[in-house]
């Protein structure tokens, strides 16, 4: 092995080539760090975008449900008031058609031929149904003369049907409103039990048991019924 000492000019030059082995290591050092740091932001980044993106779908999805539910709750909103507006437009036909039938309850009277029949039938059956042998009637004072015609019918009809004599006489004390379109009240039990027959309270009775059967007569079967009597 040569002992030869380098020279100057030798040992300069491999000092350059130590120094350029150097730079060229630290560049490629320098260049994998910055490759590495670039992959790193890239991975971070599209985390992050995909964060915010998921953050904005679910605002999104949040908004679009909170548009989608107050739609809803106007549109039921709509939908009821219009309902209750329809409803009380057919009440107010209903009560013109219930009003003029209890105007023209009053002109039942005027045949006092079948009115005296109607004061019968509705004597008779308040007897029926209080089934005693002594009642009394009240009615219109101006219907007093068809009343004491109806009442010997009455109680004959009636103990052919019951077996037994009904007294009937009418109560002065206690008349009907002249307001009244007639009819009568039949009492038993000394006045404590009482049968309603007037001509207003059978309207009643009437309009209540047909109100079904009117409403379809003037509106139609209704879409959305599925059950009937």
């Amino acid at each position: 092995m040569s002992n030869t000492a380098l020279t100057d000019d030798q040992v300069d030059v491999e000092l350059k080539k130590l120094v350029q082995f150097i730079k060229q290591e630290a560049l490629e050092k320098a260049r994998e760090i910055q490759i590495k740091a670039d992959e790193e932001f890239a991975i971070e980044k599209a985390k992050l975008v995909r964060v915010e993106i998921s953050t904005i779908d679910s605002m999104y999805e949040r908004r679009t449900k909170q548009a989608s539910l107050a739609q809803q709750i106007t549109k039921s909103n709509i939908t009821n008031k219009t309902r209750l507006r329809v409803l009380a437009a057919r009440q107010e036909v209903l009560d013109d058609v219930f009003e003029e039938a209890s105007k023209q309850s009053f002109e039942i009277s005027n045949d006092s031929n079948k009115y005296c029949v109607l004061l019968k039938d509705l004597i008779l059956e308040g007897a029926f149904v209080l089934y005693e042998s002594t009642i009394t009637v009240s009615a219109r004072e101006k219907d007093y003369d068809l009343i004491k015609k109806a009442i010997p019918i009455v109680e004959d009809e009636y103990k052919e049907a019951a077996g037994f004599a009904v007294n009937i006489t009418i109560n002065q004390a206690q008349p009907l409103s002249a307001e009244s379109s007639g009819g009568v009240i039949v009492q038993g039990s000394g006045g404590r039990i009482a049968v309603t027959n007037t001509l207003e309270e059978r309207l009643t009775l009437l309009s209540e048991e047909s109100l079904p059967a009117i409403r379809v007569a003037i509106f139609g079967e209704s879409p959305t019924r599925k059950f009937y009597d």
